[in-house]
């Protein structure tokens, strides 16, 4: 299933593969597409909503509601 969320703080390289890696790490098969510009991380993933989230959380983003 694929989700989208809108993330804030992302700037850089970094921050796409700290997001990247942290969905992956969870969801191996997991494919993560993050558009700086617009914010927003798509992760076609095996993970919830809830569960993609917690995870850019915890990485140190906001993502909104």
């Amino acid at each position: 299933m694929t989700e989208e969320l809108q993330v804030a703080g992302m700037t850089c390289g970094h921050c796409v593969r700290a997001v990247t890696l942290a969905i992956q790490k969870r969801d191996p098969a997991a494919k993560v597409e993050v558009d700086l510009e617009a914010g927003r991380v798509r992760a076609d993933s095996r993970l919830s909503r809830d569960e993609i989230a917690a995870l850019v959380t915890a990485e140190g983003y906001s993502v909104a509601a």
